[in-house]
């Protein structure tokens, strides 16, 4: 691939969030060249879907196609290391969705390969950095508008009915074909059937497929990191219509836990996929001189003299993290189009691999507390290992 050139994508998935991505790629002048999915019939109708050429059930076929440079990894969890590191191998960039993999073991291999290959690109799809409302609460936090952080507040509440959580992703979406409209009936939701989103050990689960995104952007807003975690996890409904007989859900509907941050502050955070209605978010921050507050996608802020608060950013779509991918696909665009090496061409503001670990350790201690019902220590690892928590 030559300087200024855009390389050709081939994705992993066949999700509905995969049609957003898909559209976002393509309005930014990317080419999607080839698509996955573990079964050949759904490759084929997602490709025919969304009129990309080439669809296999067959990984290699895909990573080394010859129009394919850039790998957007949309699949399963449990997929997504080796899908990363075997095509970091050989010399594509990738974009990794979230989770980014089921324990810390995982991530390190990803880490490892992208340090490996630092020409190559290695990012994942935490749209939430990218969107207006927390762009500006990042630079509001910084400027001292709400003074020093002391609370962060983090409340959401939707209907997994109604969800692909994977990716905050709608049900639905609507293809470069006019006349179609595809929904993907291996999305992840359990009122479709089991899948990967219904079993813990597969990545599923609300701690994983929303805490990630959580757990990122405070530590992106506020630039601190946990030290401590508490939580607690439950699973509200194992059998359903379309779940039932040997099958099972065994991963989260309800997390909520709470974190100690480096510089002093404390966040509490709530999610709950157990709710009928609509999508809804908060998140508030606290400080010795006011709060700010994002409320679906826009931002609020009120000083301790203030009577009111005042509307700061006005929306831009729901807020939620797929309102962002159309953001990170413009920086990936202007990061290939720099003509530089990898290494020199960082894409601004992206997660990268080692953000992914911190959050995955995150998360494996929020897991730790709510079997042993004990704060424990957020941990990341140094050494190799597909170990699931701290020992």
């Amino acid at each position: 691939m030559g300087h200024y050139e855009l390389p050709g994508v081939g994705v992993f998935g066949t999700g509905s969030n995969v049609g957003l991505l898909v559209q976002s790629l393509r309005s930014h002048g990317f080419v999607v060249a080839a698509i996955w999915s573990p079964t050949l019939d759904a490759a084929l109708e997602a490709g025919a879907a969304l009129d990309v050429p080439f669809a296999t059930n067959k990984v290699d076929d895909v990573l080394l196609h010859r129009n394919v440079g850039l790998v957007a990894v949309l699949c399963q969890p449990d997929l997504h290391s080796q899908i990363a590191v075997k095509a970091l191998g050989i010399g594509k960039h990738v974009l990794c969705d979230v989770p980014v993999a089921l324990n810390q073991g995982q991530v390190m291999k990803m880490v490892h390969a992208a340090q490996y290959y630092p020409s190559l690109i290695s990012v994942l799809a935490h749209g939430l950095r990218y969107v207006p409302a927390f762009q500006e609460l990042k630079r509001r936090i910084n400027a001292g508008y709400a003074g020093h952080v002391a609370v962060c507040d983090v409340n959401i509440n939707y209907s997994i009915a109604h969800n692909n959580t994977s990716s905050y992703s709608s049900p639905e979406y609507t293809t470069t074909n006019a006349n179609s409209t595809y929904s993907s009936t291996t999305n992840s939701n359990p009122t479709q059937g089991y899948d990967w989103w219904c079993s813990k050990l597969m990545g599923g689960g609300v701690l994983s497929c929303i805490g990630s995104h959580v757990v990122d952007i405070l530590a992106y807003i506020t630039g601190e990191t946990a030290t401590r975690a508490h939580g607690i996890t439950r699973t509200c409904t194992r059998t359903t219509q379309h779940v039932h007989g040997i099958r099972r859900i065994d991963s989260d509907h309800f997390c909520c836990f709470q974190l100690h941050l480096t510089g002093g502050a404390v966040a509490n955070v709530s999610l709950n996929s157990h709710v009928p209605g609509p999508y809804l978010q908060q998140f508030v921050v606290c400080g010795s001189k006011g709060r700010l507050t994002v409320r679906g996608a826009e931002l609020y802020g009120q000083l301790v003299e203030d009577t009111q608060e005042k509307r700061l950013v006005e929306a831009h779509g729901d807020g939620a993290q797929q309102a962002g991918l159309p953001g990170l696909v413009q920086c990936l665009k202007a990061a290939f189009m720099s003509g530089r090496d990898g290494s020199e061409r960082p894409v601004s503001g992206a997660a990268t691999f080692e953000d992914g670990q911190y959050v995955q350790a995150v998360l494996d201690a929020v897991r730790l507390s709510a079997a042993t019902r004990q704060w424990e220590q957020v941990t990341v690892i140094q050494e190799d290992s597909d170990s699931s928590v701290r020992r």
